[in-house]
């Protein structure tokens, strides 16, 4: 299947929420990471999600480059061409992108986007996220209003972020304190100024404990019953269950009943990136050691070229990246759900 069309994209989200699970969204920063993304899905028989952060579409574009837009445009571009190959439904998403980096990265991806769209062509991309967790919440969703105008109009949904997520990611770091808890405040005010759904289509990562990077079970403090009372509130106001979509972000650690309980208060996207970049990592790991002598000329040796052609151990990175992402699938309730598996 091709990238998954704006409408496809919608009905994938509509799906998640009703049936009750939620698509892994797996940080590529490569064309072997894509691959590894895709087989994922499709020996998983479900639909996904791939996203590009700031930081990735730097290192894709070239390190004497560095232009997160040249490189995001790449991976998308790529991603279109061999994303026919799959019987699978992949959306196209930009990570993380702070106040100081939209003019690097968002809003010329949504320039392009709108570009194809006035030429009656399907976006580059499916969706961009807007972080203003840095921010104050009422500056975060002015800018989020500003964006989703101009994402609706080019066929993009936005996602954004209200509240702060904790750790590091890109160079970015978060404080782990308070602001990683969003109130019902935050989630009535969102409403009141971006709708629901009235001005543009967008999927909210609403924070309850979140830190990004790798931790062990337990040292994260999540508290997703909170995830249940924004949407309960809001939902009694509006008249409507479960008004957000929401998003899971800083997963790595979670227990599978914290994540078993986000899902059903309504999350239908979780990042998933720790985990999968350990685990394209640990197999080409084991080929080294396991083929030290082969890897290198040592003595005037001329080493084994079967052994470091970046071939042999760069399938075995792939089909390890491939397996995390369908234990992502198992865990969140995709695997079998796509309307193709």
């Amino acid at each position: 299947m091709p990238i998954a069309t704006p409408e496809v994209y919608g009905e994938m989200i509509d799906r998640a929420k009703e049936k009750g699970f939620a698509y892994p969204a797996i940080n590529v920063t490569s064309s072997q990471t894509l691959n590894a993304a895709l087989q994922g899905f499709t020996e998983a028989g479900s639909d996904g999600i791939i996203q590009i952060s700031t930081g990735g579409a730097e290192y894709l574009s070239g390190q004497k480059v560095k232009d997160m837009v040249t490189g995001a445009v790449a991976l998308a571009e790529y991603a279109h061409v061999v994303a026919k190959n799959y019987p699978v439904n992949v959306a196209l998403h930009t990570d993380h992108c702070q106040k100081e980096k939209l003019d690097k990265y968002v809003n010329p991806l949504i320039a392009i986007s709108q570009e194809r769209v006035d030429k009656g062509q399907d976006p580059l991309f499916n969706s961009h996220m807007w972080d203003g967790s840095a921010i104050e919440v009422e500056e975060n969703l002015q800018i989020a209003e500003e964006l989703l105008s101009r994402t609706s109009k080019a066929k993009l949904i936005l996602e954004i972020e209200v509240g702060a997520v904790g750790g590091e990611e890109d160079g970015v770091t978060g404080e782990i304190n308070e602001k990683l808890y969003t109130t019902v405040a935050d989630g009535m005010r969102t409403l009141e100024v971006l709708g629901l759904g009235e001005k543009g289509r967008y999927i909210t990562a609403l924070t309850f404990g979140n830190v990004h990077g790798a931790y062990k079970p337990g040292f994260v403090k999540l508290r997703p019953e909170i995830l249940k009372e924004i949407q309960d509130e809001c939902g009694k106001k509006y008249g409507k269950d479960k008004p957000f979509d929401l998003v899971f972000h800083g997963g790595s650690g979670s227990t599978a009943q914290e994540i078993a309980d986000a899902v059903s208060y309504g999350v239908i996207k979780m990042n998933v990136d720790t985990d999968t970049q350990y685990a394209f990592s640990r197999p080409v790991v084991d080929h080294m050691f396991s083929n030290y002598s082969g890897m290198l000329k040592i003595d005037g040796e001329v080493g084994n070229k079967k052994m470091y052609d970046p071939r042999s151990w760069g399938k075995k990175a792939e089909a390890g990246m491939a397996a995390r992402v369908i234990e992502a699938c198992e865990r969140l309730g995709s695997k079998g759900t796509s309307v193709n598996a």
